[in-house]
């Protein structure tokens, strides 16, 4: 696996929406919508989590004369990231209001 990146709230939020079914084939709208994300700053994310294999992509085909649709899965090192990831990215962000409840 590539080298761990960094967590942004809204790559939490995706991985979040991930693991609510953690094995099941995901479309990019139902994602957004789940997260509140927009495509924009959403589909950068995917990608980025593809490079870093920790999602993986297939194209799934529909009736016919309706275009195909992406669809992204956690993989399986994708779903231990995840877990620590969101764990450690919880404990961080709860440091983080104990320190700023203290300063004042």
């Amino acid at each position: 696996m590539k080298e761990r990146f960094r967590l942004s709230p809204q790559t939490a939020l995706v991985l979040d929406a991930f693991l609510e079914t953690p094995r099941s084939w995901r479309y990019g709208y139902d994602i957004s919508r789940d997260t509140g994300l927009k495509s924009g700053t959403l589909y950068p994310i995917l990608i980025r989590l593809a490079d870093h294999e920790l999602v993986e992509t297939r194209w799934q085909t529909t009736e016919s004369g309706k275009p195909p649709r992406h669809m992204y899965r956690l993989t399986p090192e994708g779903l231990r990231s995840a877990r620590a990831q969101l764990r450690d990215y919880g404990h961080r962000k709860s440091s983080m209001v104990v320190l700023r409840e203290a300063k004042t």
